[in-house]
């Protein structure tokens, strides 16, 4: 598969993060530039025909959107769609099943959006009743990590969503600069409602991101109250802790 040549070639931004992490927002941050085409979880479809995982929407999901994950890869590493140069990618960690390859990794600069899991959860709970621990990416997110640093041979940026929020206009210029690409100011505000290149699922999760226009305000952390929830927390505490060591601030 071709890769991003940095001497004029299509460059494809791989974002990865689990679920409820600013992933949204920050895909209408990139959407808004105008060199620049987004995908939406690409993988989703894929995951849930390989997991058999029953999340909100399943059904028309895999009505809508490519199973194979092959071809999904094959997709994902060609030419950025409308001529763009630039094709941002929303990754879902927990996508990732060990079924699905990751050669076409090698085509892809890779960046991670990292969350205060007591966050993350705190969200999460409050779209689905049940929550599990490989429902919120957290140990996947890390393996993609090292498998990101060792093709690249150096670590990928990161990005922390309470750093982005409390100053989007440097993360993000530090993020740009990171993937080798030029800050634009309109990633610091978008239009509110849905996009076409938004997943289907979009009814389902995205109802806030829906009336933003912006990167909203920083809030302080949740505090957990239900025993399973607390347990999840902390399982994906250290994980977190060890991301956001190398965040970008």
């Amino acid at each position: 598969m071709a890769g991003a040549d940095g001497n004029g070639g299509p460059i494809r931004i791989a974002m990865w993060s689990g679920p409820r992490n600013l992933s949204t927002a920050m895909m209408r941050s990139f959407g808004n530039r105008a060199d620049c085409a987004v995908i939406d979880e690409p993988f989703y479809a894929c995951f849930l025909d390989l997991s058999g995982a029953k999340h909100p929407m399943r059904d028309e999901i895999l009505r809508r959107d490519e199973t194979d994950w092959r071809k999904v890869a094959a997709s994902i590493s060609g030419a950025p769609p409308d001529g763009k140069q630039i094709h941002y990618q929303k990754h879902m960690t927990h996508h990732m099943l060990p079924a699905i390859g990751r050669d076409w990794m090698r085509a892809c600069r890779h960046a991670f959006l990292i969350r205060h899991p007591a966050r993350v959860l705190a969200s999460y709970a409050a779209k689905r009743e049940a929550v599990a621990f490989g429902d919120i990416g957290f140990a996947e997110q890390e393996e993609l990590f090292e498998a990101a640093a060792e093709l690249s041979g150096r670590a990928p940026p990161v990005i922390d969503a309470d750093a982005l929020l409390a100053n989007p206009e440097g993360v993000l210029a530090h993020l740009c600069a990171a993937l080798g690409i030029p800050f634009s100011e309109r990633m610091l505000s978008w239009p509110p409602g849905l996009r076409k290149s938004d997943g289907v699922w979009a009814r389902h999760w995205y109802d806030a991101v829906s009336k933003s226009t912006g990167f909203g305000p920083v809030r302080p952390v949740p505090k957990l109250t239900d025993p399973h929830l607390q347990r999840l927390e902390e399982r994906a505490l250290p994980i977190y802790e060890r991301l956001a060591v190398v965040a970008l601030a």
